[in-house]
């Protein structure tokens, strides 16, 4: 029964059936045939739903919305490039300082890469720079968003393990950095190697002016973490409160959120709130139905079977998620293999915040990697490039994600650093 859910599932992902409706429609074939009463999968599904702390994501979806409405993404692009821009290939690491600001702002990986790229890809395409590499560059450097707090996918990981979110918050922090300072790294060398141009020094006064445009946009990262560590709200409040601060920097500090359009941002940030959650719903679904199946137990007597070193485990773990996260969405890969894969890693002594910030990041790399890939889709069809060659354009980039991967797998100081630091 079980090998007939994944490849229901599997079958239906190929087909091009979007992730969540392969999840219900797989979970439902299982449920007919097995004779399980279908009333199940509503119970199931509120089950997976029904948690104080979910419903942070809509308000911080919508916060997202609201500022990146409000002219904070230019503003971020300004200020990114100002600072960069004087160096060869500037334009390129002004996209990916621009993503490591954004991040605080947005928390996914895809919205990153549609209001940046869309800004950035045509300017650095327009100033000499390869198709490919614009979209490359754009989207490796959006999976910076998921890392860096605010992040929906560290919400999900809190949830499902009842962990601290503001502490995968600040565990998210340092591999964000050290994510986005690495992607800087190929960005310049290539540049040099194809001469890509460089902007002229800006004075300092120039540089001040636009951090001071984005500053306000920049705290608001700030204020989430701090309220959330300084135990003054939850991380439901806190996204409550990053929707009044947009709402009050967009109209009254950089007056450049109209009224009128409020209806169609919120809108919009129901649309993708609604998404999440029936992703959620059928995922938990899909998970009942693996434990009922006993797979969180097979995969780890197979994973501990091979190797009960640590070192081994963790990298099989991390083949794993490396593979499923090329055909599956993040957050439903997270509600499905974390509650699997979790004991597995603590039988070997890996900390549960650790594990989180690990498997996000895995997953995450998946976004820019075919054939599920909505961020190189989306950058992709911003360039006017194909897949093939943003893919290769990308080699680069994901040698250095995976290298981070490593570091954050075999280094648990990184991750637990700055949680240990706030206990």
């Amino acid at each position: 029964m079980a090998t007939l859910l994944f490849v229901s599932f599997i079958a239906l992902i190929f087909l091009g059936v979007p992730v969540a409706f392969s999840l219900g429609l797989a979970s439902f074939i299982y449920l007919m045939i097995a004779g399980i009463p279908l009333n199940i999968i509503p119970q199931r599904m509120f089950g997976g739903l029904n948690s104080f702390v979910l419903l942070c994501i809509p308000g911080f979806i919508l916060a997202g919305n609201l500022m990146n409405a409000g002219g904070i993404t230019q503003r971020i692009i300004k200020f990114a490039n100002d600072l960069f821009g004087h160096i060869r290939g500037g334009l390129g690491l002004a996209n990916v300082g621009a993503s490591m600001g954004f991040a605080g702002i947005s928390g996914t990986a895809l919205a990153d890469t549609a209001s940046i790229g869309s800004i950035l890809i045509p300017a650095m395409k327009k100033e000499g720079y390869g198709a490919g590499f614009s979209a490359a560059v754009t989207a490796s450097s959006s999976t910076v968003g998921p890392i860096i707090p605010p992040s929906l996918p560290m919400i999900i990981v809190g949830t499902l393990a009842s962990l601290s979110i503001g502490d995968l918050f600040l565990a998210g922090a340092l591999p964000g950095i050290l994510l986005g300072v690495g992607l800087m790294i190929p960005t310049y060398l290539i540049s040099v190697k194809r001469n890509y141009p460089k902007g002229e020094r800006q004075p300092v006064k120039v540089i001040w002016k636009s951090f001071t445009g984005a500053f306000w946009a920049l705290l608001m990262t700030f204020i989430i973490l701090y309220g959330i560590l300084g135990g003054f709200f939850t991380p439901t409040e806190a996204s409550i409160i990053a929707v009044l601060y947009a709402f009050v920097i967009g109209i009254f500090v950089y007056k450049e959120l109209p009224i009128k359009k409020i209806p169609e941002i919120m809108l919009s940030s129901m649309t993708a709130t609604a998404s999440i959650m029936l992703l959620v719903g059928f995922a938990n679904l899909f998970g009942w139905i693996m434990v009922r199946e006993q797979i969180p137990q097979l995969v780890a007597e197979s994973i501990l079977g091979i190797s009960t070193n640590a070192i081994i485990v963790i990298l099989l773990i991390n083949l794993l998620l490396l593979f499923v996260g090329t055909f599956m969405e993040t957050i439903a890969a997270l509600v499905i293999l974390f509650p699997v894969l979790l004991p597995v890693a603590l039988t070997v002594g890996m900390d549960p915040i650790q594990f989180g910030v690990m498997m996000v990041l895995n997953l995450v790399i998946g976004l820019v990697t075919p054939p599920v890939g909505v961020c190189l889709f989306v950058a992709s069809q911003i360039g006017k490039v194909s897949i093939g060659k943003t893919s290769r354009e990308l080699l680069p980039f994901l040698g250095v994600s995976l290298v981070v991967l490593m570091l954050v797998a075999f280094i648990p100081q990184i991750t637990l650093f700055l949680p240990n630091l706030f206990e």
